[in-house]
C-alpha cells in the first residue's frame, strides 16, 4: 500500500503544484478571475489519481475486495501528500513572487468592488478586515500554509469518499470462494 499511495500521492502533487509554475505569468500578471477555475480543475484531475489508487490496490494485492475503510484510507494519504507537496510548491512559488501576489490580489479585489459601483469609502470599509488579513498572510508562515492546505484537503477529501463509496460499496466485488 505505500507504493501505490507514495506513487499517486506524488503524481497527484507535482499536477497540482506544478501548476503554479506552468499558469505563472512571464510578465508577472495574474489572471484571479479565472485563476481559481483553474486552480480546482487541477485539484480534481489530479486527485482523480486516488480512483487509480484504490483501484489497483484492490485489484492487484487484495484479490479484487476492497472495503469502504480501506479504500477510503488510500485516498487520504494520497490526499495527505499531494497536499504537503501542494502546500510547499505554493511556498516556493510565494517565495519568489508573494510580494506582488498579494499587490495583485487586493488591487484585483478592489477593481472588482468598483465595477459593482461601491463607493471609495464602502471599498475601504470592506476591504479592511481584508488588509490585515493579507498582512498576517504576508508576515506569518504558519498561517500561510494553513490557508494554503486548506485550500486543497477538502478537494482531495471528497474525492476519497466517493473512491471509497465507488469501489468499497457500488463496484463491490464479491471474493472467488473456489469450490471444493
Amino acid at each position: 500500500m505505500k507504493k501505490i499511495v507514495l506513487t499517486f500521492g506524488i503524481i497527484a502533487g507535482l499536477i497540482t503544484g506544478g501548476m503554479f509554475f506552468i499558469m505563472s505569468p512571464s510578465d508577472g500578471n495574474i489572471d484571479f478571475e479565472n485563476g481559481q477555475l483553474y486552480g480546482y480543475i487541477s485539484m480534481i484531475i489530479a486527485f482523480s489519481t486516488i480512483f487509480f489508487a484504490v483501484k489497483q490496490y484492490r485489484d492487484k494485492y487484495n484479490e479484487g475486495v476492497i472495503k469502504f475503510g480501506k479504500a477510503f484510507l488510500i485516498g487520504l494519504y494520497v490526499t495527505l501528500i499531494a497536499s504537503v507537496i501542494y502546500v510547499v510548491a505554493w511556498e516556493i512559488y510565494y517565495q519568489k513572487y508573494g510580494g506582488e501576489f498579494v499587490a495583485q490580489y487586493m488591487e484585483y479585489t478592489r477593481s472588482e468592488m468598483s465595477k459593482k459601483g461601491m463607493s471609495e469609502t464602502e471599498i475601504a470599509a470592506t476591504l479592511a478586515p481584508q488588509l490585515e488579513m493579507m498582512e498576517t498572510y504576508k508576515n506569518n508562515s504558519a498561517i500561510r500554509l494553513a490557508i494554503t492546505f486548506t485550500e486543497i484537503f477538502p478537494v482531495g477529501l471528497i474525492i476519497s469518499l466517493l473512491s471509497a463509496l465507488l469501489f468499497g460499496i457500488i463496484l463491490k466485488k464479491k471474493k472467488n470462494i473456489a469450490a471444493t
